[in-house]
Order: structure tokens, then sequence, then C-alpha cells
């Protein structure tokens, strides 16, 4: 199994992240954007990352692989297991995707205006969420799931972004540390991400 990925993006964090969790025997090919490998072009025909390549299969779409990785390696579980918690969770994910995402895409490739824009929108929006941090270990799971991995890069970019958290946001801080200090998450680290944070 190869998986093609930047150094730094959240997109590729969040599929490294489920590799790592799941401990998947894999190879990583760390990819300059500017700079596509022909072979990856011809496989993948919208030139994005990541991308999987597993025997003949090529997947393409960083929820898509999460997912397919997930159904392939079910051990350990990184979605809920009763169907009602598993739609809170795709639910919860969509969520992320068109709610933070975008802000995380706009504060690293826009102007500086609308940057900042996206900061405060950011930090409000992950504020706002607080009580979801407190009510269990992980986000609406007692155990690590597809929607953690999907929040912890951006959490982890936060200094990076210049995001200070307000005060009160003691629970997110903690689930922050609970996640940081995960065997998984540190092994998902690329030198260029241990940076944000040095």
């Amino acid at each position: 199994m190869n998986i093609y990925t930047t150094a730094a993006s959240i997109e590729c964090h969040r599929t490294r992240i489920v590799l790592a969790e799941k401990d998947i025997a894999h190879k990583l090919h760390l990819v300059d954007e500017k700079k596509m490998p022909e072979d990856l072009l011809d496989m993948n025909p919208y030139g994005s990352l990541p991308t999987l390549v597993d025997r003949d299969l090529v997947l393409y779409d960083s929820r898509v692989i999460m997912e397919y990785l997930e159904e392939r390696f079910p051990h350990p579980p990184l979605m809920p297991v009763g169907p009602v918690a598993r739609g809170q969770s795709r639910l919860a994910l969509f969520r992320v995707e068109h709610d933070w995402f975008p802000l995380v895409d706009t504060i690293e490739t826009k102007s500086e205006k609308m940057a900042a824009k996206a900061r405060k929108e950011l930090s409000e929006s992950i504020a706002a969420t607080a009580s979801v941090f407190a009510a269990m270990p992980f986000f609406l799971s007692e155990e690590f799931t597809l929607v953690d991995a999907s929040i912890v890069p951006i959490l982890w970019r936060l200094p990076h972004y210049g995001i200070e958290l307000p005060k009160g946001s003691k629970d997110i801080t903690d689930y922050m540390e609970r996640v940081f200090d995960r065997e998984g998450f540190q092994a998902s680290l690329t030198e260029a991400e241990r940076e944000f944070r040095l």
C-alpha cells in the first residue's frame, strides 16, 4: 500500500492519522504539489493529494480513503458500531469538512484581510463547540474516531495559523492534550508538521 501526501495539508494529515491509528503497513511518499510525479498524474486524473494506491485500486479523496481504510482494516474501529452513532459521526464529519476546512483554506491561501476574518470565524466556531469536547473523552465518542482524525490536524495547527483560543477553553485544551499524546497521532506527524508547534 502506497500513500502519496503533502508534508503539511490537513486533508493529507488526517489520512496519515488513520493509517497510524490502525497501524497499517504502508509506504509514504511526500510529494511537492508543484512537482507532481508523472506516474501519480497518470493514476489520479485530478492530480490531487492524498492519493492511496492499494494494488490495482487508486483512491484520491481523503474522506473516501479514510472510509476505505476503516472498512478494509476494521480493527481498531474508528467509527461507532450503531447506526445512530454512525449517523452522528458522519454528520460531524460533514460539518467539519464544510465549516472548518474552507476556513483553513482561506487562512492558508487568501489575502491577509480574508485570512484574518477566517481566523476569527474558526476560533469562534471551535470555541462554540466546547460543550461537545467536554461531554466525552473524544468528539461525540468514548473512543477515537474518524471525526477526531479530521479535527486534530486543525487544532494542531492553531498556533501556526495565529489562532489563540479564548479563555474558558479548558475542555478543548484538555482534549487537545489527550489526542496530541496518542502514539498514532505522534506517528502521523511529518517534520514540517512538528515545526508548527516548536
